[in-house]
């Protein structure tokens, strides 16, 4: 039972991390499920509330950082709030639509699409759109960081 719940909680990490990258994959929330199947499956015993406490503050700081980290970039380039929805949309839709580039096409066409339609010229809102990718690259760098702690931080628990 052992092997098969570590099988499980390394699959999960590995979705998780990728998720930092790949919107459509649950991130935070599959590393996160990790140390429950842990916990059902071997023990929650070395796991107390300081554990789940840090833990869930990080997933909160993640959820946060994933939408606050995309607008400070559209926002930072003199984006508007539709230049804003316009990016998000992007970053969930673009994937779909163009699987191998959507994921940087999508948020970047989105922003300057929402831009135009509030009435900027395209030398604006192409400045916009690279202020949506500069805030995507930016939330996929603080993903990573964070998911990665949460890692750790589950391996130096088990450990100590």
């Amino acid at each position: 039972m052992d092997i098969l719940a570590w099988i499980i909680v390394v699959v999960l990490f590995i979705v998780g991390m990728a998720g930092s990258v790949y919107p459509i994959l649950p991130g935070a929330l599959a590393i996160y499920a990790a140390f429950f199947v842990y916990g059902f499956m071997v023990s929650f015993e070395p796991f107390g509330w300081l554990f789940w406490t840090i833990q869930t503050l990080i997933v909160a700081v993640l959820f946060l950082a994933d939408y606050a980290v995309n607008a400070w970039g559209v926002k930072r380039y003199g984006g508007s709030r539709a230049s804003v929805v316009g990016s998000t949309i992007g970053v969930l839709v673009g994937p779909f639509v163009i699987p191998a580039f959507g994921l940087v096409i999508g948020p970047f066409a989105g922003a300057v699409i929402g831009e135009l339609l509030t009435g900027s010229d395209l030398d604006r809102s192409v400045k916009v759109g690279w202020g949506s990718l500069v805030g995507l690259f930016t939330s996929v760098v603080v993903k990573i960081a964070l998911q990665a702690v949460m890692i750790l931080l589950f391996a130096l628990w088990l450990i100590f």
